[in-house]
C-alpha cells in the first residue's frame, strides 16, 4: 500500500472519529530519562483511553517518530487495534519533515473518511520536541503551511516543548495555539491530561466549545486555548 493510502481499509464502526497524531522528538538529545518518561507516558494514554468505551470507540491515534529519518510507526487506528511501542534515542532532528508526514497523514485519513462515511471531528497534531531542528530543515515555509491550516481549521495543532526546547521556533510555527513547555519530564502529567481532553472532544456536540484547560496546571505552568 502506498503511504497514506487507507483505500483499501474499511470501516469498523461508524462513530464520528477524531485522529489525533503524535509527532514525537526521538533524536539523541532526548536519551536517558526523557525517553523513558516519553515511553511511560505513552503507556499511560493508552491505557486511559483504552478503558473509555466512548473513546477507544472513536479516538484514532498516530505516532510518527522523527531523529534524521520520519517513521510512521503506528498507522491511524482504535485503541484496540494496536500495542503502544517502545521508542528509543539516538540520531539528529528532522522536525519540519515530520510535522509535514502528520499534516499529510491527516489529509489523507480525513479523505478516507468522507469516502467511507464516517463524520469526524478537527483531527489533532500534537508535536513534542526538545531540540533545534538540523539546518535543512525549512521553518519558515512550514509555519506559513501550518498558519494557513489552521485558519481554515483544517487540524489543531499544539506544539510542546519539553527541556530544553527552542520555543522561539515553536513560536513561529504555532497555528492555533500557543506552544506550551513540559516541566521537567512531566510526560505522565502531559498524557494523562491529553487523554481527559480528547474524551472531552469526542463526546462534544457539534461547533460546541470545549475547555481543556482542567489539568493543565499538573504539567506546565499555565494554559489557555
Amino acid at each position: 500500500m502506498a503511504k497514506n493510502d487507507f483505500t483499501a481499509e474499511a470501516a469498523e464502526n461508524y462513530e464520528q472519529k477524531c485522529l489525533c497524531v503524535l509527532v514525537l522528538d526521538v533524536s539523541g538529545s532526548m536519551y536517558g530519562k526523557p525517553i523513558e518518561e516519553l515511553n511511560k507516558g505513552l503507556q499511560e494514554f493508552y491505557n486511559e483511553i483504552s478503558t473509555d468505551d466512548t473513546t477507544s470507540q472513536r479516538l484514532e491515534v498516530s505516532l510518527i517518530t522523527f531523529n534524521q529519518i520520519v517513521r510512521t510507526v503506528q498507522e491511524p487506528a482504535l485503541v484496540e487495534n494496536f500495542t503502544m511501542p517502545q521508542l528509543e534515542a539516538n540520531g539528529s532532528t528532522a522536525m519540519v519533515n515530520a510535522v509535514n508526514e502528520a499534516i499529510d497523514k491527516v489529509a489523507a485519513r480525513k479523505q478516507w473518511y468522507k469516502s467511507t462515511g464516517q463524520a469526524y471531528y478537527r483531527p489533532w497534531i500534537i508535536l513534542m520536541t526538545d531540540g533545534e531542528p538540523d539546518s535543512d530543515q525549512d521553518v519558515d515555509m512550514l509555519a506559513q503551511r501550518i498558519k494557513q491550516d489552521t485558519a481554515n481549521k483544517r487540524y489543531a495543532f499544539l506544539p510542546i516543548g519539553v527541556e530544553g526546547a527552542k520555543m522561539e521556533i515553536l513560536d513561529k510555527i504555532k497555528g492555533n495555539i500557543p506552544p506550551m513547555k513540559l516541566q521537567g519530564t512531566k510526560f505522565s502529567s502531559f498524557f494523562k491530561w491529553l487523554s481527559a481532553s480528547m474524551g472531552t472532544v469526542v463526546t462534544a456536540e457539534e461547533g460546541q466549545q470545549v475547555d481543556l484547560s482542567a489539568g493543565a496546571d499538573d504539567w506546565m505552568a499555565a494554559f489557555t486555548i
